[in-house]
């Protein structure tokens, strides 16, 4: 899963935090709480993927257009992830992460949506790592990418508290599949318009 790195949210940008903090409290999620539906639109327009995000969650789970929307995600992870410069000895770890984009494909098509969380968060894991090298380990990711441009940082935020949605499940023993595909979709939808 994703590594969450350390980061507090009081290094958020202000304008972001409220969103942020009611998708994913700072403390994490106590016993029966869960991320508040209607925020995940919210956090999408601070994403600035707003009126895309909107239009998608929107759409029947087996139509036609979240299949053509599904495919535009895919081809432009695929873009970014072979237009990415790595270093020689990264190369296996570049062919590795396309291997992964059908698995991950295959999860959503048979609406596998806790798998296909976790499967994200290793995808964004490896993509971070392609995009910014040995910084994406670092304990100062997060804030590191929030002084480069602040969607970007609330993005990489957001791949850093996926694995919250696990624990709320352990949590909660069942887990409601409408709200993690919305939460799900944030990421879709940004990578998509990347």
């Amino acid at each position: 899963m994703y590594r969450g790195h350390a980061f507090t949210n009081s290094s958020i940008p202000a304008e972001y935090r409220k969103a942020a903090e009611r998708l994913f409290p700072k403390d994490g999620f106590s016993k029966g709480q869960k991320p508040d539906f209607k925020i995940t639109v919210e956090f999408a327009k601070a994403l600035g993927i707003d009126i895309e995000y909107q239009r998608v969650l929107a759409l029947e789970k087996n139509s036609g257009e979240l299949r053509v929307f599904l495919e535009h995600f895919q081809n432009n992870l695929d873009l970014l992830i072979k237009k990415t410069w790595v270093e020689k000895s990264d190369e296996i770890r570049k062919d590795s992460l396309q291997d992964d984009i059908p698995l991950f494909m295959t999860k959503i098509e048979q609406a596998d949506i806790t798998e296909a969380v976790e499967e994200f968060g290793v995808i964004l894991d490896e993509l971070a790592y392609l995009f910014f090298g040995i910084q994406s380990d670092k304990e100062d990711f997060t804030e590191y990418t929030f002084r480069i441009d602040a969607q970007m940082g609330l993005f990489w935020w957001y791949g850093g508290r996926l694995s919250l949605l696990k624990e709320l499940k352990d949590k909660n023993g069942s887990q409601d599949d409408k709200l993690m595909w919305a939460v799900l979709l944030l990421g879709l939808c940004y990578l998509t318009n990347f």
